[in-house]
Formats: C-alpha cells, structure tokens, sequence
C-alpha cells in the first residue's frame, strides 16, 4: 500500500514537475554556484546557462542566498514556452523598445519570473524584491541588454506572471493533497474532488 507521504510526493511532482535525479548543467551550475564567489559564480553560471545564467550569477554574487544554489536552477528550468511566448507578445504590444529587440529584453523578464519563485521573497511585493534585482543587474548587463530603469518593468512584468502561476501551483498541491486526506479521514462530509475545502 502507499504511504501518504508518497502520495503526498506525486501530487506536488504532479503540480510542480518532478525533480530529476539525473542534474543537469545548470543543476551542477547551481550546485557549484553555492560554494564559491559570486564572480566566480556569475562566470559559471554564464558559461552554461547564457544571458540569464550570468544575471544569476551577478545576483548570487550581489546577495546570495536562493539565488546561489540548485533551486534556482530548477526554477529556471521550468521557465514554459507558454510563459515566454506571454513576455514576447507583452513586448512586443505593450511597450516595445525601438532600439532592443525581445531576445535583449527576454533575461529581464526571466529574472523576474524567477524571483517570484524565490522563497525567501514569499509575502514581498514588487517593490520590496526589485532592489535585489537591481544589484544583480551590472554594467555588463546595461550594456548588452539596457539599463535597469529602462528594463525593470519587464522583469515586473516576469516576477508578477510567476507569482500567478506558483499560487496555481500550490493551489493544487493543496486540494490533491485535501483530496487524499478526504479519502483517508472517514468523514461522510468529505469526499475527493471539489468541495467547500478546496483552495480556489
């Protein structure tokens, strides 16, 4: 029989995607990124991981932390094709730079996405979070991609997309796993599915 725990497990692999026991570069980018400098780190990561791979790395280096370990790698991974095709099509319709084209502009709006998977910024607003960003965010960085003024509000954009789909997220790990305990509790009142526990 299984064990609640590892029902538990499924459904937040179901929600969240599963952690692969094989790492990948940018797992051992991650891995290595929390134990050595943050030049250092910005230097690895960049190597492996491109454009965002070396804001990480200035961001690791700036303020350490999330943003120097495994996690962030596996938050980048799981940056959809959906979500970027949201950034490109708010680029492109909302307030497209005349000089940039979307790839410039694309790190910003995944810096952002990842800091609203960071979870020491768990309960933080924008405003509270964007000063961490802004020190990751170098001269080299202005330069290939254009200052931070002029690109915070797509790495807004980014933190404000990835806030709506984690709260999804852990809307469903939540009701599979209020779902399971109304299998288990016995309780006539409760049953599996949708019902009045349910998170929306």
């Amino acid at each position: 029989m299984d064990s609640t725990d590892g029902k538990i497990e499924r459904a937040k692999d179901n929600a969240l995607g599963k952690h692969d026991s094989n790492p990948s570069a940018g797992d051992q980018v991650g891995e290595a990124a929390g134990g050595i400098s943050g030049v250092l780190a910005g230097a690895a990561i960049g190597s492996a991981g491109g454009p965002v791979g070396t804001l990480i790395g200035g961001i690791a280096g700036a303020i350490g932390g999330w943003w120097s370990g495994r996690a962030v790698s596996e938050a980048a991974g799981a940056i959809t094709h959906d979500d970027d095709g949201h950034y490109q099509k708010h680029y492109e319709s909302s307030s497209k730079l005349a000089d940039r084209s979307y790839e410039q502009a694309r790190p910003a709006y995944h810096i952002g996405h990842l800091a609203g998977n960071n979870p020491d910024y768990q309960g933080k607003s924008w405003d509270q979070v964007e000063p961490d960003l802004q020190k990751g965010w170098n001269k080299a960085a202005g330069t290939a991609h254009g200052e931070w003024n002029t690109m915070k509000s797509y790495a807004s954009e980014g933190f404000n997309r990835s806030r709506s789909t984690l709260a999804n997220a852990g809307n469903k790990v939540a009701n599979a796993a209020d779902d399971m305990k109304d299998r288990v509790d016995g309780n006539p009142a409760s049953k599996p599915g949708p019902d009045a526990t349910d998170r929306r």
